[in-house]
């Protein structure tokens, strides 16, 4: 089972890295980024123990790629069109919708190839699922929203519209053990809402994400020189982080990647455990390059 702590103090810790997960971070660093982005889709803030849990709906968060219905045109948060096949366009109902393009778990390097495609293949989408979670701009809590979504992915009839489980959880204990379950057999996490929430837009409480460890993004700003077996190969990517600070991304990297490492300028992923006294991440570990869509 995942140990999880849920104090305050991590929390603390957890917003300043949270930063960096922000849009145009790299232009506006510091809160000022958050209070910037008080529109467009609903975004997660992380879990930390600061809303009590039977309070929520709980369901798995996917590891894929964001998309919005708006009723006649698929957009990734961005904002731009997604390329995806008019077969797959025709099956979506005619009402708002928002959720993760999802191939499965462990298989978003697959999904991304798929998806940034600007010739959509049919076959290949036909793999794919979308799994809604939000009705953007309706009435009512999120519990009633709900219900009208699944009435709403019912009415599509397409094996490739899903509505997101979502169920109660009691206390804080089973939700810690509902995270070591779904970690257990490859999820990422938990995504946390609150069951009376209205739709609200940007980064709020009302919608909160919780993992085994912190993800985040950085630019590849420089490389430092391996050694012993990966001698004449890069032996860490030099970051800077969402706050200005600079540090290296050693583990994860492959032996390809230490051959052809992602290009200066360019954006990681990277999993955390938490920030250290200085508040540089520990134990950071390259996940993979960060997708813009």
């Amino acid at each position: 089972m995942t140990s999880t702590s849920f104090s305050s103090g991590r929390r603390r810790l957890v917003s300043a890295a949270a930063l960096a997960c922000l849009p145009g971070w790299v232009a506006a660093r510091g809160p000022s980024a958050i209070a910037a982005r008080a529109d467009g889709p609903l975004l997660a803030t992380v879990y930390a123990g600061q809303v009590d849990p039977s309070l929520c709906l709980v369901s798995e968060k996917y590891d894929g790629v964001r998309a919005i219905w708006d009723g006649r045109t698929l957009r990734h948060r961005s904002g731009r069109a997604v390329s995806a096949p008019a077969s797959f366009l025709a099956t979506l109902p005619a009402v708002p919708l928002d959720g993760e393009l999802w191939l499965g778990r462990g298989r978003f390097d697959a999904l991304s190839a798929i998806v940034r495609r600007a010739e959509p293949r049919d076959e290949e989408w036909a793999g794919l699922r979308y799994m809604v979670f939000e009705m953007p701009g309706a009435d009512g809590t999120f519990a009633e929203r709900v219900d009208r979504l699944s009435a709403a992915v019912a009415s599509a009839r397409s094996r490739q519209i899903e509505c997101v489980p979502q169920r109660r959880i009691a206390d804080r204990e089973t939700l810690a053990r509902a995270l070591g379950d779904i970690v257990a057999v490859g999820g990422e996490g938990l995504m946390l809402h609150l069951a009376s929430a209205p739709y609200v837009g940007g980064r709020s409480d009302a919608l909160m994400k919780l993992k085994p460890h912190l993800d985040a993004e950085a630019v590849v700003v420089g490389y430092r020189a391996g050694t012993g077996r990966n001698n004449s190969l890069v032996g860490a990517l030099e970051v800077e982080g969402g706050d200005g600070r600079r540090f290296f991304v050693g583990s994860g990297l492959t032996d390809a990647l230490r051959r052809t490492p992602p290009e200066v300028g360019s954006v990681i992923t990277y999993r955390h455990r938490d920030l250290t006294s200085s508040g540089l991440p520990r134990f950071a570990t390259y996940l993979r390059r960060h997708e813009t869509f």
